[in-house]
């Protein structure tokens, strides 16, 4: 399973793309349906052909929650770069490709959408111009994909070539140590307490062990390990696990 981030300026087109791939809109709120925005992380999965799981963290464009979209980005393997064929290259684009030079993200794609609403001259010239941009930095870039949720042009080359990338990062991260869990999310569900859910790295969590929460110190003891929605039981690195806590509440593990 791979962890994949999505990552560009507002409205470009992010959680529609996770949507075609996967089925699923990851935008949960009804502010985020109202305003037609991600203001939250969404998450959402799916297979590709060969197999692979892929596992989104979609994240917010707007330079207003640029601290939400640093927590999704956290611990995860790939990035999804999105730019809108009709606007090109845009402020948050910018910022965002900072923030995963940062983060340490060392592999990406770039999907350029909406170009249903293009001419091809406009998709060469913002081919030419990513490619320019992208050419220096850390992360490498496997590839830009022409896309359209419209038409569907691209959705199925997009998950082929997200996939493609799993088995390299993958091994790379089985040489990690012990368990880190990236938290984005902190809540409290009735009868079982307090549960956060994040991206997995370096090794195994298993139920029954304990973990330290990274702030104050503070013990905590796994009771419960869930991911994708299935009782496991134990996490496996370079996956979204929910993990359901004692020793702590809410008020004492932030993301």
């Amino acid at each position: 399973m791979t962890v994949i981030a999505t990552a560009g300026h507002v409205d470009h087109g992010k959680s529609s793309l996770v949507q075609a791939m996967c089925g699923t809109d990851p935008d949960r709120l009804a502010e985020e349906k109202r305003r037609g925005m991600t203001i939250e992380l969404g998450f959402a999965h799916c297979t590709a052909p060969d197999g692979t799981v892929l596992s989104f963290v979609d994240v917010p464009g707007h330079s207003d929650f640029v601290r939400t979209m640093v927590s999704g980005v956290s611990g995860v393997d790939v990035a999804l770069l999105v730019i809108d064929a009709n606007e090109g290259w845009m402020p948050q684009t910018q910022e965002h490709l900072g923030i995963l030079r940062v983060l340490g993200v060392s592999h990406g794609v770039v999907a350029l959408t909406k170009c249903d609403k293009v001419g091809a001259n406009v998709i060469e010239s913002r081919v030419e111009d990513i490619t320019r941009r992208l050419s220096q930095g850390p992360v490498r870039w496997h590839g830009i994909i022409k896309t359209s949720v419209v038409t569907g042009d691209g959705i199925p080359e997009l998950t082929v070539a997200l996939a493609a990338l799993a088995d390299g990062v993958t091994q790379r991260r089985d040489e990690l140590g012990r368990p880190r869990l990236f938290v984005d999310r902190v809540f409290t569900i009735a009868g079982a307490g307090t549960v956060v859910t994040g991206t997995l790295e370096g090794s195994e969590l298993h139920r029954g062990s304990e973990m330290t929460v990274a702030r104050t110190g503070r013990a905590v003891r796994i009771r419960d390990i869930q991911t994708h929605g299935a009782a496991v039981e134990k996490g496996q690195p370079g996956t979204r696990c929910a993990v359901n806590v004692t020793g702590a509440s809410t008020a004492d593990i932030r993301r």
